[in-house]
């Protein structure tokens, strides 16, 4: 049996099923922040803007790691929701089964690399002096943390994939809760500091994992791998490093422009680097619709396109689109009007520049909310029909994009400079990844005849 939360997602409504598998979805990914925001509240509230600023500082080096890791699990999905969508659940499970071998091997490997060279890494983006120390024992921390990533990621994309979006969520919201009782009891208890705040945020991912592996367990018959069904093969290994690797690459290669714009923003000081720290805490709350609604078309094109449903494509993504423009307007009028409110959450009212800039940034970056819908949907969508390299040209322009303003912008402009990267690489992204989905389609309606 498939369980009755599995969804199939080539039959009915695009937008109900959309709206029906994002909402659950947003939720997740709300509560994946909550977990990032209160570390950053408390760290802010009970240890100081330099402690602020040191979590901060690591948040560009922490997407390229651990944003890979992400990428790679979603990756790993799309041939499992393509084989449910085609009723072919053997090959499904050995896909989940080879899934597993490599994620083994790819968690030990990053683990150990990016934990000895994590020093290295924050020198070399020229973290502040007074805000290191707390940048390395928060980053190293969440980096020896790797695998609890993996699991979760990895389980929780296997039971969307068949369509329930639902059951990830209770689950994070139980960690969640464990999330801040952590965070209470490890900082300001035993006084661990920004350490305590990573640990926290691993322990509740873990039981994360550890929940949706029990609830595949027991509740999906069909995503349970049987003994003969484990054997390693080269070749689905293949095809499944074909779709993970380009998506890890290219949440990483994205990740490398926000490196380097990060080190042009350390160069002004820890009161930047605190004012960015900030705004971006708030505006990945605000985000989180684009990621929904990017998940969710992952997994409605690659269930559509292994039906051999391609007339539902079009469909699905004019409803995804509409939903995310509406919501983009709404998002943008919120953080005109309310932008240093919601900073306060982790800064002292004294704060008034911070505030100020943290203002800024969010004004500038919800202004481009309609572009960065697009990146979100179109991207996901290609990949979940199974184009997952056009992931890492589409990252590649947002790499460009923020490495510009890294290099030209912040030098020129300053702080300003570095609100403005973001939208450029949003902007540079879409320019490449509407032709990109046009060509898909004509490939796919080639290949499959339909």
């Amino acid at each position: 049996m498939a369980g009755s939360s599995a969804k199939d997602m080539t039959v009915g409504s695009p937008m109900k099923l959309i709206l029906g598998f994002a909402v659950p979805l947003l939720f997740g990914f709300l509560f994946q922040q909550f977990y990032s925001v209160v570390d950053t509240i408390i760290v802010g509230k009970t240890l100081g803007v330099d402690a602020l600023a040191g979590v901060g500082a690591t948040g560009s080096v922490n997407f390229l790691v651990i944003g890979f890791c992400m990428g790679v699990c979603n990756g790993f999905a799309i041939p499992v929701a393509q084989k449910f969508g085609a009723k072919d659940y053997v090959t499904m499970r050995r896909f989940i089964a080879n899934s597993v071998w490599l994620s083994i091997g790819f968690a030990a490997v990053m683990t150990v690399l990016v934990s000895i060279f994590c020093r290295q890494i924050l020198t070399l983006m020229r973290t502040p002096e007074d805000i290191l120390e707390y940048a390395y024992s928060y980053i190293l921390i969440v980096f020896i943390g790797i695998p609890a990533t993996y699991l979760y990621n990895l389980l929780s994309g296997f039971i969307r994939s068949i369509g329930d979006s639902k059951t990830p969520l209770v689950f994070l919201v139980i960690s969640s809760v464990l999330n801040i009782g952590l965070d209470l009891l490890l900082i300001m208890v035993f006084r661990m500091g920004v350490a305590g705040a990573a640990v926290a945020t691993v322990l509740s991912q873990l039981i994360s994992g550890i929940l949706c592996l029990i609830y595949m367990y027991y509740k999906f018959d069909i995503l349970i791998v049987k003994k003969d069904e484990w054997k390693a093969d080269t070749h689905l290994m293949r095809i499944l490093c074909s779709m993970g690797v380009p998506m890890g690459l290219q949440y990483s290669i994205t990740a490398i422009g926000s490196v380097i714009l990060q080190t042009a923003v350390n160069t002004l000081g820890s009161a930047a680097v605190a004012s960015m720290t900030a705004g971006s805490k708030v505006s990945l709350f605000f985000c989180c619709p684009f990621d929904a609604l990017g998940s969710t078309m992952s997994t409605y094109g690659g269930q559509n396109v292994g039906a051999k449903r391609l007339d539902r494509i079009g469909k699905g993504l004019l409803s995804c689109s509409i939903l995310g423009i509406v919501y983009s307007i709404a998002a943008f009028v919120i953080l005109y009007f309310f932008g240093d409110k919601f900073a306060l959450m982790f800064l002292d009212a004294g704060e008034t520049e911070i505030l100020q800039n943290a203002r800024m940034m969010l004004v500038i970056n919800s202004a481009f909310f309609i572009p960065l819908t697009f990146v979100n949907v179109i991207r996901f969508l290609i990949q979940g029909m199974g184009y997952s390299t056009f992931a890492i040209l589409a990252g590649v322009f947002e790499m460009i994009a923020r490495t510009l303003g890294g290099v030209f912008l912040v030098p020129v402009f300053g702080y300003t400079g570095a609100c403005f990267a973001s939208p450029l690489a949003w902007i540079l992204a879409d320019l490449f990844l509407f032709p990109a989905y046009f060509h898909v389609m004509k490939r796919l309606h080639k290949i499959l005849k339909v």
